[in-house]
């Protein structure tokens, strides 16, 4: 798996078509796949498959308003987040996965629809994360979303397995 450097160095072309095929690759996966799988965590503190999918689906969205805040805004400050808080808030084991990837799938659509329509110079503005993260352009963003989709695809992969 690429690690998100080695992602930056890739031509923006092959990031975005790596980013616009993990829907199907996260259908494909949970094919066939029975809510008994689907919420089964494979060790204690390791995600279910359904808890990876919402993780997706929530970071998204919270990937996709940073960008436009990005666009819209002179180097705009990020709060931190915590996936782990995401997921015992939200109750991640309680979604439905169909629902959740259908939802991720949608977002997914938009942040590509955005990323589209950017012009030449929108690549490189950037906002600055609270934590260590610290300054981010929208094609660093771009790497980090390729390499959280392989992240987690192995992720979701593992969990479906039953291995952690």
């Amino acid at each position: 798996m690429p690690t998100i450097d080695e992602y930056a160095h890739r031509p923006r072309e092959e990031r975005l078509t790596r980013i616009a095929g993990t829907p199907s690759e996260l259908a494909a996966a949970v094919r066939g796949a029975g809510n008994e799988v689907l919420t089964r965590r494979p060790a204690p503190k390791s995600w279910a498959a359904t808890e990876v999918i919402c993780h997706l689906r929530d970071n998204e969205e919270w990937f996709l308003e940073r960008m436009k805040l990005v666009v819209a805004m002179d180097q705009p400050r990020f709060v931190a987040t915590n996936p782990d808080r995401w997921a015992e808030e939200r109750q991640y084991l309680t979604n439905d996965a169909t629902v959740a990837l259908a939802a991720f799938t949608r977002r997914r659509e938009e942040t590509l629809a955005f990323l589209q329509r950017l012009g030449p110079d929108d690549w490189a503005r950037a906002g600055v994360h609270a934590d260590a993260r610290g300054r981010r352009t929208i094609d660093e963003f771009l790497s980090v979303m390729a390499w959280h989709d392989d992240n987690h695809l192995d992720q979701l992969r593992r969990a479906l397995d039953g291995r952690a």
